[in-house]
């Protein structure tokens, strides 16, 4: 008798495990994870959707007689395409990619494609990594991205070089999707560690778009380079869980994260989309929710869709508002500064958060300078000057501790 009263429990317990599953899986629209994030502007994010017309033109095999064009074209010159790569000549190290001359935007691009599901390859660069498989930077990276990376650089860095020397003026931005959002991501990388090898770019002049990016990168490096990467997610999820950030070989999305929010929980159908973006540490993107809409969240199509509605609506606002130009133009020298004391205060976060080798980048915008026999220095590395007011303040003894060994002979010598 008792242990039958008993099963009416049970049975509403399962249903409410399954009915949580149910929310977490199939329901979860992830639209209350940026809340507290800044509303991103139209001057920043005029690139996003334009970046995602690009990458859509890297599946085509002619621009000139297009199969998969978006509504109004990619907004492309076949004229200006510099070179463009298939998978029969990166030989499966990294997806198809292409060079592009934007002389419209007086920038130069190098574009590449997704996860091609029907490609081995793919899924060999995509499985290619193991929890601290890698060091980079003083941080970890993704194993097989960072070797499509290179293979990329070593492949392109004369005509990148040779396009740069040619529009001095011109920027260098690389654009990616998915597994080729993590490669162009670990390609800036590599790119601003090896400057001297594009006839020293200045660190300013280079930028990423990695949309719905493949988790790349640990959180320090993830952090440290947001001034140069920025990650478009739409409708994706984040972690909240502080005892994941002390891992170092972690990885997760890099750099700024601009997160579009088409759905809110318990409404029906999309919303106008809004854009939220901020240099988080603590709440940094980690990984997808497969729930009903994993699809079409996931997919370039639909965020070039949602990401030019959001800037339509973006530039309609600033129409109605009517800005005069003379306060849009002080309105972005407002918006780099704005953008530059954000990505400073993200890597105070880091740095009060105990995130590993959380430290800043030279005043100069260099990491780690090449030396003549090639090997990474780190006489650019600088600390950060400041620490959580919550944190106890060190003194000599505890800082010499930290940093050195007594001997047998009694000598001071530096820690290994």
């Amino acid at each position: 008798m008792s242990s039958c009263c008993g099963l009416p429990f049970l049975e509403c317990v399962y249903c409410l495990v399954c009915g949580r599953w149910v929310w977490k899986k199939l329901l979860y629209t992830a639209g209350n994870e940026s809340k507290n994030w800044g509303t991103a502007t139209a001057a920043e994010f005029e690139p996003v959707p334009r970046m995602c017309r690009y990458i859509l033109a890297v599946y085509e095999e002619d621009l000139r007689n297009p199969i998969w064009a978006p509504p109004g074209g990619y907004g492309m010159n076949p004229d200006w395409v510099v070179l463009r790569r298939s998978y029969e000549e990166t030989q499966g190290r990294v997806s198809p990619y292409l060079i592009y001359l934007d002389q419209d935007n007086a920038d130069i691009v190098l574009l590449i494609r997704g996860l091609n599901l029907a490609k081995e390859s793919d899924y060999l660069v995509l499985l290619d990594n193991k929890l601290g498989q890698t060091k980079f930077d003083g941080g970890y990276v993704h194993n097989g991205l960072l070797r499509a990376a290179q293979w990329v650089f070593d492949a392109e860095s004369e005509i990148l070089r040779e396009l740069i020397e040619r529009h001095p003026s011109y920027t260098l931005t690389f654009a990616g999707h998915s597994l080729g959002a993590g490669a162009v991501a670990l390609l800036a990388m590599l790119v601003i560690q090896n400057r001297g090898h594009l006839g020293n770019i200045e660190r300013n002049r280079i930028r990423c778009f990695a949309i719905a990016p493949a988790r790349c990168v640990s959180l320090n490096l993830a952090v440290r380079y947001a001034d140069i990467i920025n990650s478009v997610a739409l409708q994706d999820t984040c972690t909240l869980d502080e005892k994941r950030l002390q891992d170092p070989r972690r990885l997760y999305a890099p750099g700024r994260l601009y997160h579009i929010i088409v759905r809110k929980p318990f409404r029906f159908g999309t919303i106008p989309p809004k854009v939220r973006t901020a240099v988080p540490v603590d709440g940094r993107f980690e990984h997808l929710v497969l729930s009903c809409n994993f699809f079409s969240d996931h997919s370039i199509i639909w965020i070039e869709r949602e990401s030019q509605r959001a800037l339509d609506l973006m530039m309609e606002t600033e129409r109605i508002m009517e800005i005069p130009a003379q306060q849009r133009m002080e309105r972005q020298v407002s918006l780099a500064r704005e953008h530059s004391e954000e990505y400073k205060a993200a890597l105070q976060r880091a740095v009060a958060l105990d995130v590993p080798e959380a430290y800043s980048p030279s005043s100069y915008g260099t990491f780690d300078e090449i030396n003549e026999e090639g090997d990474n220095c780190s006489s650019s590395r600088t600390e950060l000057p400041f620490v959580s007011s919550k944190r106890r303040k060190e003194n000599w003894d505890d800082l010499a501790g930290r940093l050195f060994d007594i001997d047998e002979s009694g000598q001071m010598e530096l820690k290994k």
